[in-house]
């Protein structure tokens, strides 16, 4: 089954977003456990925590179809020690926020080198990162989002996700998310049934099925091979819709969750059918 949602607000708490994924005909969602923008954020309550559950519950979406993103400002390549002290200790508050909820996955961007380190050093340096995060913590899955390479980000090449995991010693606690926007505007096209081919080919063969944990299903503003990262709601953008009928009717993106991250939310419920929609079987 294709478990299709969108990254809800958690406002008023997390115990919120279920009821909000529900809301748009979710079967899966994403949200921020706390402020994103924020180093510092209150620590969960037991009643929050056990509402979250409760609701999850209630809206029959399991906890494997939950896809939360760490805060932005989150850097676990950064080429100052101090500044990747204090990335590792809110990347490690991130998954212990998991853990408290019972959820398996976190999203993050992987990191940027700031033109300070190589780009080897720094996947190095990320590789680390999740390294110690994971080994002070239990269950919950680090998910490395493929990024646009916008700026000094790395993640924008499928070698960059593969050089992180190698890194990784528990190789069965870590995993990717392919966005759709990022891979095309990294240079991967997707127009095309033979371009999806050819790209979910070389992730095959670089990264490997075996490591997709979710996805983000995302047009594009900009073209392709463009490095900047600008969504756009699904089918008006420079992808069009044959890469998400692809992704609907591929048996590999089943049973993860596919999140909407396009610009519009009033059009969540509407993109949600449409993907349901273009299900041949």
């Amino acid at each position: 089954m294709k478990r299709i949602g969108a990254h809800v607000s958690a406002s008023g708490g997390v115990q919120n977003a279920p009821l909000n994924a529900q809301a748009i005909g979710a079967t899966a969602f994403a949200l921020f456990t706390k402020n994103q923008r924020q180093w510092k954020a209150k620590e969960l309550t037991r009643e929050q925590i056990s509402a979250f559950k409760d609701n999850l519950q209630q809206v029959g979406i399991a906890p494997d179809y939950v896809l939360p993103h760490d805060s932005y400002l989150i850097n676990l390549g950064h080429p100052e020690p101090e500044a990747l002290e204090k990335s590792r200790d809110a990347f490690l508050d991130e998954l212990q926020r998991c853990e408290q909820l019972g959820l398996k996955l976190l999203n993050f961007h992987p990191g940027s080198h700031l033109k300070q380190i190589s780009e080897e050093a720094c996947l190095a340096r990320i590789a680390e990162s999740i390294n110690w995060a994971l080994d002070q913590t239990d269950g919950v899955t680090a998910v490395i989002e493929n990024t646009a390479g916008q700026g000094t980000n790395l993640g924008y090449k499928f070698e960059h996700l593969a050089s992180i995991i190698d890194g990784v010693q528990d190789k069965s606690r870590v995993g990717v998310c392919l966005d759709t926007c990022h891979t095309f505007t990294a240079g991967y096209d997707l127009r095309t049934v033979e371009a999806c081919d050819a790209t979910f080919a070389e992730f095959d063969q670089i990264v490997g099925f075996d490591y997709l944990r979710g996805m983000h299903l995302n047009d594009s503003k900009p073209d392709l091979g463009s490095r900047v990262d600008r969504h756009e709601s699904l089918g008006k953008g420079k992808l069009g819709w044959t890469v998400f009928d692809y992704i609907m009717n591929d048996p590999r993106f089943e049973e993860i969750p596919l999140i909407l991250e396009t610009i519009d939310d009033t059009l969540w419920a509407q993109e949600i059918e449409q993907l349901y929609a273009l299900r041949k079987s």
